[in-house]
């Protein structure tokens, strides 16, 4: 009797607890599921989220830096295209040149106004936006919603590739065109109107030479003086009382000058002792368009693609005895179709870590300001570079031209070591 109820004692609590742990099971095998789905769900929501953050970020810079940009390449370009045309359409204006000419002179300068405004515009555009970003806190946001410098820093140097990318098409297909167009508009206009090139009362400086005008009118000026160096180092000097100028239709001549009582003197710079004196009543001098727009070339290099250069230079060096001083003009420009519009890349390096160092407070003044000064700096350099390649030739191209860009990117790194230590 005892065994019997025991076991019956057993039994309930085996069935107890067998009903007890399948209660738990249907549990468990209900929960866990919608459990492991929220979770799943939650994890996918954060992710989604991120990614939202990225692209909602990512769209807000693109248009902030290319409002900012654009009102600063407008700027540039204003600034560029005045000066041209007060260097060159002015002189032509004078001339009474008709003004459909002048207005083909303007279309054809503005690839060369575009391409030289782009790079500055990429800085103080960039500069001007991220500084008031940086001043306006809205970095705080990016950062508490868990973005990093990442997150702003890839929009700015894509764009940053994009606009060189744009700008070196312009450098080096639209500039070529233009120049070539510009050039043989601005011959046509020389050979019809000499008076456009030779000026009363000025100093014209040419390729090999410089002219010093006196008083004149219509076509005729006094007191002309002509210092002229030839290839062989030797010197020559023209003074003449009375000139007249005509234009030529001879191939490759822009005009003619009738000298009255004209003296020439020859100087031999190896033998300084050694000079000869030509005296004439009347003596005739072609100037040739090459002295005044393309040097000693038939096709300037400014008038080529990155492509014809790289074949003038190949063919450049396969010349014996070719000159160094005409190849590093080409290479020089070869170079400069490519550091003149990637410029526009390493100003985006620069300008990220300049903004978030320096423009806490009126960070779009403050970068108006280190924006101009870096541009003008760039600008000086460039051009002494230029001068040092070409004109002086005591400056190798390749360096003349990289030069600014590399002063550029290693500053850019300098201040992403400085922000990141920060």
């Amino acid at each position: 009797m005892f065994l019997d109820s025991f076991e019956k004692k057993i039994a309930v609590m085996f069935d107890s607890v067998k009903a007890f742990c399948s209660r738990i099971s249907g549990m468990i095998g209900k929960f866990c599921p919608e459990f492991l789905k929220k979770l799943f769900r939650a994890n996918r929501a954060g992710v989604a989220a991120r990614n939202l953050g990225n692209h909602v970020i990512t769209r807000y810079l693109v248009k902030e830096l290319t409002l900012y940009f654009a009102v600063a390449f407008l700027f540039f370009f204003l600034v560029f295209f005045v000066n041209q045309i007060l260097l060159v359409v002015e002189n032509v204006l004078k001339q009474r040149v008709p003004f459909n000419d002048v207005m083909k002179l303007i279309a054809y300068s503005l690839p060369m106004i575009i391409a030289q405004s782009a790079p500055f515009a990429t800085l103080v555009g960039f500069l001007m936006c991220l500084g008031r970003i940086m001043s306006d806190n809205e970095v705080l946001i990016f950062r508490a919603s868990g973005l990093g410098y990442r997150s702003v820093a890839i929009p700015v140097i894509i764009m940053g590739l994009f606009i060189s990318v744009v700008s070196f098409f312009v450098n080096d297909y639209l500039l070529p065109v233009g120049k070539l167009n510009y050039n043989k508009l601005l011959r046509q206009i020389v050979a019809s109107n000499p008076g456009v090139e030779i000026e009363p009362n000025s100093v014209k400086r040419l390729n090999n030479a410089t002219i010093v005008i006196g008083d004149g009118d219509e076509g005729q000026v006094k007191d002309l003086v002509i210092i002229d160096k030839s290839n062989d180092d030797s010197q020559r000097i023209i003074v003449a009382g009375e000139s007249n100028l005509k234009s030529s239709r001879k191939a490759g001549i822009l005009m003619q000058m009738n000298m009255k009582d004209s003296v020439s003197i020859f100087l031999d710079n190896k033998k300084r002792t050694d000079y000869d004196v030509l005296k004439a009543d009347i003596a005739t001098m072609n100037i040739f368009d090459s002295a005044v727009f393309a040097g000693n070339f038939a096709t300037s290099p400014t008038e080529m693609t990155s492509y014809d250069l790289k074949k003038k230079i190949d063919d450049f060096k396969s010349i014996p005895g070719h000159s160094k001083s005409q190849l590093n003009a080409f290479v020089t420009e070869f170079h400069k179709k490519f550091s003149q519009p990637f410029g526009s890349f390493f100003f985006a390096l620069l300008a990220l870590p300049l903004a978030f160092l320096f423009g806490k407070h009126n960070g779009q003044t403050i970068g108006l300001v280190v924006g101009l000064l870096i541009s003008v700096l760039y600008w000086a350099m460039m051009i002494m570079n230029q001068i040092f390649a070409i004109k002086v030739g005591t400056m190798n191209g390749v360096l003349a031209m990289w030069l600014p860009d590399s002063v550029i990117g290693f500053a850019a790194l300098i201040f992403y070591v400085v922000l990141k230590r920060k």
